[in-house]
Parts: C-alpha cells; structure tokens; sequence
C-alpha cells in the first residue's frame, strides 16, 4: 500500500474503532493494519477473500471482527471456520489477555495464520488444521466463535465437544436467522441475539449467544 492510503487506512480504523468505543495501543493499531497487508498479499494466490479493497476489508473485516468486544466470553476462546483468521485474529491483537485457538480444515488458510502468527508475535493464538468435529483438545473453551461458518444446528452439533459447562457458543450472522433458531433442538438455549449497530456499517448483523445443556458439554 502507497503512504497516502496506509495513512487513509489508518484513519478509518481510528474512527471505526472510536465508533466501537474500543480503545487500543499505537502497537495494536500497527498490528491490524499489517494484518490487512498480509491479507492483501496472501489473498493474490492464495484467495482468501473476494474482497480485494483495502478500506473494504477494513470495514467488512477488521471492524466487523472487532464488533463483537463486549460480548466475549472467558479467557479460552477457539475461532472454528476461522479461514484467514477472522474473527480470530483481530480478537487476540485487541486483547493480548486472552488466549485464541483458529481452527479451519483448508490447509492454505491454516498456513496463512500461521504466518501472520509469526509475522506479528501474536503469542496468544494457536493454528489447527482439523475439521472442527474432529478436534480434541487438551483443555475446552470458555467460547466458540464463528462468522459466516455454518448452520446454528450445525455449529451446536459439531462443537459442543469443545465447550466447558457454562460456555457459551457466538454465532456471527449476516442477517437475523429466524429459520435457523427454528431449527434448533429445544434443549439449546438462546441465550440472546445481539443486533450489532456502530457507525459506519452498511448490512445487518448479528451475533446469537448459544447456552448448550450441561448433558453436552465435557467434565
């Protein structure tokens, strides 16, 4: 990127987050915005994407990632279908507290976090290439994130292996599910269904917050 759109950039990410009311270091800024660089120049071979403007992924992306701050739940969250690492990524740049697992199944997006990971220092993330059905992990979560991914009754079915009693699954949605709560055992618990609202924002979204039964989740 020329100085002058890095520059652009960076202003709509200054405001995009005061928009949020999120508030982030000099470092943290930087850091999001080499993410969309490296996301730029992977997506050339690697297709990470269909969408190819930088202010474009910096609203559809970044933000739209770090719009679900104040809903995250604990300090273990695993980001399942996270592709080019989103919204995994943005998350353990804005809070380095927490600590990030991003699983996908598409070895081409797992290798690319990777290397962000290592470009970046993020510390607080770990790639899995696995299907999310197949993953045992040593310690469950506290959360299980996801955008765009899959079905509310798939995602339930698929993760709820991952998640401590008292957990919680986040479901990033483009658009109100009304079919897809429909479609959900009666023994999940919606817990609630947030319409995501900040400046700047051009579609809906949503992020339904999903209890399983105490029968579903792992000791």
């Amino acid at each position: 990127m020329s100085d002058n759109s890095s520059e652009q950039l960076q202003e709509h990410l200054r405001k995009g987050l005061k928009a949020l009311d999120v508030a982030l270091t000099e470092q943290q800024l930087s850091g999001l915005l080499d993410f969309i660089s490296l996301l730029i120049k992977w997506n050339k071979t690697y297709n990470l994407t269909s969408v190819r403007d930088p202010l474009k992924i910096l609203h559809r992306h970044i933000i739209d990632s770090l719009s679900v701050l104040p809903f995250l739940s604990g300090e273990h969250i695993i980001d399942i279908g996270a592709g080019a690492g989103l919204p995994g990524i943005p998350l353990a740049i804005a809070v380095p507290d927490k600590k990030f697992v991003l699983l996908d199944s598409n070895g081409k997006k797992t290798r690319f976090m990777q290397q962000v990971k290592i470009e970046l220092g993020l510390s607080n993330i770990e790639v899995i290439h696995s299907r999310v059905e197949n993953y045992q992990p040593d310690q469950l979560f506290d959360a299980v994130i996801s955008r765009a991914f899959a079905s509310l009754k798939k995602m339930a079915s698929w993760s709820a292996h991952l998640v401590k009693e008292n957990g919680v699954l986040l479901a990033m949605k483009g658009s109100f599910p009304e079919q897809e709560i429909s479609e959900l055992a009666n023994s999940l618990e919606i817990k609630a269904v947030h319409k995501i609202e900040y400046t700047g924002l051009d579609a809906d979204r949503y992020l339904v917050e999903i209890m399983l039964p105490k029968s579903q989740n792992r000791n």
